[in-house]
């Protein structure tokens, strides 16, 4: 016998017309797989989809105006239907129910624990994207509704939190890949612990707090979120004052959380914010008690100071800080200094009270000793209400003009040095309590470069302060073993580079500029001023640097797997990459150039991007290194000339090697180019005699215009592969090396080609590629010119 239910959504199935003209399911509907029901303004459809490469059917919810599929929720993400032989309907009880007809299972269902028979019930699916399942035809009460039920996307009106009620906690999961939509690692929720506030995780470990704040805040003029804290909910809510505008939040797999709107002129999803992305994002970056500035760089809060000076020297903070004096903070004379314009710590353990003032607040920090800080909690209502916290303070960080003041509690010698100095310079603060040398310091020290001895040149112009230890040659000979050869590991332009172990234990990498070298003191001091200001997490990072008499040393990350031309030119190397490992490559490359072109606190363009300056970490993690030649850009600046033009034959666009023109569309041609040297495991200065081609480039531009470009994928790589992501992949990379710079995408649209499913545009034709039948490059000979993994150094611009 068939379940009744079941039995009674056949029938329905039959009876029921397969094109949907309401935005209501009754007693006497069912949707089937081929049906899609649109709500009542048209905003949003409802009907079964297979995400991806995934031939698995399921129930969901879409923009029904936006021409590229954007899925906003999921009714069965982990219990997929094989086919196409998902119904939906509402069963005698008044529950919606999702079986799979073929195999007479029951798949998904709204679960409700109803009093009586809900004879009468009606689901709707409103303009709002929200599917609500109401008691009766009249809609009086809901009964179920997909928003208290949210996948890896919120739409606004939507809510997240805890209604403290019925115990609901809504929280958004990301889904496990683009072809899988069950519940994924990443997710983001309202802690109600302390001062309630989001926090976004990632296999249960957080990854990102934002600033806590009750009320309502404007991100854009558009656009608000909504805090609620009271005795009902603890609730973040979000309305658009325009409703034509579309816009969601969206957590992903890879660990963060996204904001887009789409954007009607350019028919895409326009990403407005993505959090994390600086180093000072990632939830406590700089340890307990430390604070987090300009992105990338720790200190410690007032009265602390590292607990481990050696780590904070090699810049890893993660240990945090404590106290500075050991001494009790408690009726010992102690008080508060004012930290300005922070991110709170984590207020998971802290407490608070609406009702008192700030004064009020100090006074009641002060009476008790476990109260470490204080501020207010309501920033949007005028400095109302009390914060309090107990113990170390935890994921602090500057944000400028956007902050609160946080009032830490000091022991009385710190609080005599802030009262007898007014306050203490970043610069001395630095000094004192990080043991830290400035870029700055280094450079004025010895940079002449002419001989050993003339050193203490000051540096021309102004730079910021930049931290960076300075060790001696004797520790980085002792590292080194005297650069035995044993440990080196490759040549390069600027010199040998050599595995070093500090005695600390921790491995670096050294790179000791040859006195031959083409490249010298501008270079070195290129990287130090540039590299040591910049950290992402697929850029290198610069640990330390070396000046003794006339050697002249950087002192970076040991990566084990070294570079990546060592596995993609290798043959016995690259079977070991696989497509998915090859992207990742390709999407960490494409993420630490955008950081570059766009995230960092300079514009930067890099200048010399190829595969051997592409290194590798254990886990096969890109990491861009090599900023010798790289260039900062104002924040205006799209171009500059110059009449020396440095790069590696094969990677430079064709505006920089022949008129000296360079701009961030310059390192996309570079990109490009390696993407394809990735996809096919060859290089682009390659011969390719069977083709009439001289390189990469070209070889591939004619066999995508004859729709054979797939016979460039390396024969080497392992298979079954996602084919169209290669597809697509290539294509991509034929519209970063086109001619015109104009027309080569940003970086920003690189990364968001290359993360979803959107329709790309036709390449216009490559640079670098024969014309006619003729065997001579569209590029003018330039006498000198580098090998390609050799970078040129200086040329004259034509």
């Amino acid at each position: 016998m068939w379940p009744i239910n079941l039995l009674h959504l056949i029938i329905s199935a039959v009876l029921y017309r397969e094109c949907i003209s309401t935005d209501l399911i009754t007693r006497e509907s069912s949707i089937r797989d081929v049906d899609v029901l649109i709500s009542s303004g048209g905003d949003f459809a409802l009907g079964f989809f297979s995400p991806g490469n995934s031939s698995h059917r399921y129930l969901g919810l879409w923009y029904n105006k936006i021409p590229e599929k954007t899925v906003v929720w999921v009714a069965n993400r982990d219990n997929p239907v094989k086919d196409t032989s998902g119904h939906l309907s509402i069963d005698n009880l008044g529950n919606l129910v999702l079986y799979d007809t073929k195999r007479r299972i029951f798949v998904w269902g709204s679960n409700l624990s109803l009093s009586s028979v809900a004879t009468e019930c009606v689901a709707q699916l409103l303009d709002s994207g929200n599917l609500v399942l109401f008691q009766d035809s009249k809609k009086s009460s809901i009964l179920w509704q997909s928003f208290d039920h949210p996948t890896n996307t919120f739409l606004p009106s939507m809510k997240l939190g805890l209604n403290r009620t019925s115990g609901l906690n809504r929280i958004l999961t990301s889904w496990k890949s683009q072809d899988d939509p069950g519940t994924g690692t990443t997710y983001l929720m309202i802690n109600p612990n302390g001062f309630p506030h989001l926090t976004l995780f990632k296999n249960k470990v957080p990854l990102w707090q934002p600033c806590p704040w009750i009320g309502v805040w404007s991100m854009i003029s558009w656009f608000n979120f909504i805090f609620v804290i009271d005795a009902n909910e603890v609730v973040q809510t979000s309305n658009v004052i325009n409703s034509s505008i579309f816009v969601r939040a969206v957590v992903q797999e890879s660990g963060s959380m996204q904001l887009f709107r789409w954007a009607e002129n350019k028919s895409e999803w326009v990403n407005l914010f993505t959090k994390p992305v600086a180093q000072c994002d990632f939830y406590g970056y700089c340890g307990a008690n430390g604070n987090c500035y300009s992105d990338i760089a720790c200190k410690c809060l007032p009265g602390f100071t590292p607990k481990s000076p050696n780590d904070w020297s090699m810049r890893d903070s993660s240990g945090g800080c404590i106290r500075k004096n050991q001494e009790s903070v408690c009726r010992n004379g102690e008080g508060f200094v004012k930290v300005a314009d922070v991110k709170v710590p984590d207020t998971s353990a802290a407490s608070f009270d609406m009702n008192m003032t700030l004064r009020e607040c100090e006074s009641e920090c002060m009476r008790n000793c476990s109260c470490t800080a204080y501020a207010d909690a309501d920033f949007t209502r005028g400095g109302r209400g009390c914060l309090m916290w107990y113990g170390d303070l935890m994921d602090t960080r500057e944000v400028p003009g956007l902050g609160r003041d946080l009032y830490v509690r000091v022991d009385a010698l710190v609080l005599a040095e802030f009262q007898k100095n007014g306050f203490l310079s970043r610069k001395k603060v630095l000094a004192t309590s990080i043991g830290l040398v400035s870029a700055a310091a280094i450079i004025s020290l010895a940079f002449l470069c002419v001989t050993g001895s003339e050193v203490g040149k000051e540096l021309e112009g102004t730079t910021e302060d930049q931290e960076l230890p300075l060790l001696d040659i004797t520790t980085i000979k002792a590292a080194t073993d005297n650069f035995a050869s044993t440990n080196k590991l490759g040549q390069g332009g600027f010199g040998p580079v050599y595995k070093g172990r500090l005695a600390s234990g921790q491995e670096v990498a050294v790179k000791r500029l040859s006195k031959s070298s083409g490249q010298g003191c501008q270079e070195f001091k290129n990287e130090v001023m540039l590299i040591a200001k910049l950290q992402h997490r697929n850029l290198v990072r610069l640990l330390s640097c070396c000046i003794s008499l006339d050697e002249r040393m950087l002192i970076y990350e040991y990566l084990p797997n070294k570079s990546l031309d060592c596995f993609i030119f290798n043959e016995a190397k690259r079977t070991t990459l696989d497509w998915n490992q090859r992207f990742k490559i390709i999407l960490g490359i494409a993420r630490g150039v955008l950081y570059l072109h766009q995230d960092s606190r300079h514009r930067i363009i890099h200048r010399d991007l190829k595969a051997s300056n592409v290194l590798l970490d254990a886990a096969m993690n890109p990491k861009i290194s090599d900023f010798g030649m790289a260039k900062m850009f104002a924040e205006d600046q799209i171009q500059a000339n110059t009449n020396k033009v440095v790069g590696t034959y094969g990677y430079m666009s064709p505006e920089y090697a022949m008129q000296g023109l360079y701009s961030t569309k310059s390192d996309v041609f570079s990109f490009g180019v390696i993407l394809l040297e990735i996809v096919s495991g060859k290089r682009n200065t390659d011969f390719y005699s069977d083709s009439g081609c001289l390189n990469l480039i070209a070889h591939v531009w004619n066999l995508w215009k004859e729709g054979i470009s797939s016979e460039i994928v390396d024969s080497l790589m392992a298979q079954p592969y996602n084919t169209r992501q290669v597809s697509r992949s290539i294509q991509i990379g034929l519209l970063c090396v086109q001619e015109r710079a104009a027309h080569r995408p940003n970086m920003m649209d690189i990364v968001f080609m290359l993360g979803n499913e959107a329709a790309l545009a036709s390449p216009d034709k490559p640079a670098f590629i024969l014309k006619g039948s003729g065997n001579i490059l569209d590029l003018p000979p330039i006498a000198g010119a580098s090998a390609n993994e050799v970078t040129i150094t200086e040329l004259d611009g034509r």
